[in-house]
């Protein structure tokens, strides 16, 4: 499909799109990299659309992250008690310790399971959306991410003052 996207706009576009995995290589670069490379290329439309997607995904991926966080922390309070009891069995009865000893090892190894599972499925989740608006952006298609929060909204262009008196003009005449 051809596009009339100048080349150096797909670029950057995608370049935007993969430094949202410098957050392996240092803490919130997954927010500072991608951010810098939009800041300094706001004003191609393109990498405008692109940068303010990609840093929406990330910001809406952290809040996922943050709320499934938030949502374990009352029953690993709950849980963590029996398994300081765990421990304290281990150390008073080294010889003597078997699952029927702990209450809710059941109920905190749940917990984990659900944990570790909702947190590898944003994972996977945000693999294929990167990957999937890199290759939307080298295109020069525009993409919008699934499930993420529009935070930083669309500006509207601001209407010139020259072209609305043109306007006016050859309305009188």
């Amino acid at each position: 499909m051809e596009t009339s996207i100048p080349e150096n706009h797909k670029n950057v576009a995608t370049a935007i799109h993969l430094s949202t995995f410098a957050k392996y290589l240092f803490p919130f670069g997954n927010f500072l990299a991608p951010l810098i490379l939009w800041t300094t290329n706001k004003e191609k439309d393109f990498v405008q659309e692109h940068g303010r997607e990609a840093i929406n995904f990330q910001l809406s991926m952290l809040l996922y992250a943050l709320a499934i966080g938030i949502l374990c922390l009352p029953f690993f309070t709950i849980f963590a008690s029996d398994f300081v009891g765990l421990v304290e069995i281990i150390d008073h009865h080294v010889h003597e310790v078997s699952v029927k000893n702990v209450d809710n090892l059941s109920g905190l190894l749940t917990l984990f399971l659900v944990a570790a599972i909702l947190l590898l499925g944003l994972f996977v989740l945000e693999l294929y959306a990167v990957i999937s608006a890199t290759i939307h952006a080298n295109r020069g298609e525009y993409y919008k991410y699934p499930l993420s929060i529009p935070f930083i909204k669309t500006t509207p262009q601001p209407i010139e003052e020259s072209s609305s008196n043109q306007s006016k003009n050859e309305h009188v005449n």
